[in-house]
């Protein structure tokens, strides 16, 4: 999937309709259920470089939440909670007959997680951690807003291109440690933007980026193998200010915890070594 094209990618995606509106998802390789989830403002498009190889061993399933990628973005702000995204997720997957799966997570993916677990803890049977929300020690978000006009009239700047490319610019800026990123990659996170798909991200950074869900009874409650693969030089989600306590609540073993040269898209930075890694811990 290295040179793979938006266009192209999107003709691999299969449609379901949730209850609120149609999600887009790719489903490829056969045997046991590997789901990717992607976070704010990305889609399944940030995993590109790692479906082939994954799914030459595994059934890969992912997803484009409600608001991002291909999926539809329906106007409201509540259909864009922590609680509604896990809803949809596991509607996506029972939709699918599969009732458990190994979950990849980043970014704000790490919120619809948590809570898909307190919903429904048997469903996830192994947990790979990629640099994610966990704690509020560790979240340092490149953007916040209040609810309101100022929010409302930066999603329309991202939405109409008057902002898009110096937003995205910024954002891989700050994520990578080298942005290689060419005029294919940037596309693919660029053209959800332009087609108005802003509704999930104003909901994150007016509401989740302000007042952070706690969700560490549910986290010391799993019992569940889980791995972390962290960009060590992450400066929006960081782990060294909450690496005691995740380790702890997650009860992580040593030779589960990979710290990678790598900032916040590590899914851009080391697809290779992520997927190995992945593979290595399913063994």
């Amino acid at each position: 999937m290295n040179d793979m094209t938006y266009t192209h990618f999107r003709q691999q995606q299969e449609s379901f309709n949730t209850t609120d509106g149609t999600i887009k998802y790719i489903d490829k390789g056969e045997g046991n259920v590997i789901l990717l989830l992607h976070g704010v403002p990305t889609s399944g498009w940030l995993y590109r470089h790692m479906i082939d190889s994954l799914a030459q061993h595994h059934r890969i399933i992912v997803p484009d939440m409600l608001g991002f990628g291909s999926s539809d973005s329906p106007n409201g702000y509540d259909i864009y909670s922590e609680q509604m995204h896990a809803d949809r997720l596991l509607e996506l997957m029972n939709h699918l007959h599969v009732s458990s799966w190994t979950h990849v997570l980043h970014d704000a993916g790490g919120l619809w997680t948590w809570e898909l677990l307190k919903k429904d803890p048997k469903r996830i049977s192994k947990l790979v951690v990629l640099n994610t929300l966990i704690y509020e020690e560790g979240f340092h978000p490149p953007i916040r807003f209040k609810k309101g006009l100022l929010a409302k009239i930066a999603m329309w700047s991202y939405r109409n291109g008057i902002t898009t490319n110096a937003m995205l610019k910024g954002l891989f800026k700050s994520g990578l440690v080298e942005n290689n990123l060419s005029k294919t990659d940037i596309e693919g996170y660029k053209t959800p933007l332009k087609e108005g798909k802003t509704h999930g991200m104003y909901y994150f950074f007016t509401q989740t980026c302000n007042a952070l869900p706690d969700y560490s009874e549910t986290l010391k409650d799993l019992q569940i193998p889980v791995m972390i693969i962290w960009g060590k030089h992450d400066t929006f989600l960081r782990i060294i200010p909450q690496k005691e306590t995740v380790i702890s609540d997650l009860n992580i073993s040593e030779e589960n915890i990979h710290l990678l040269k790598a900032k916040h898209f590590i899914q851009e930075e080391k697809p290779t070594k992520i997927s190995e890694l992945i593979l290595t811990f399913l063994e």
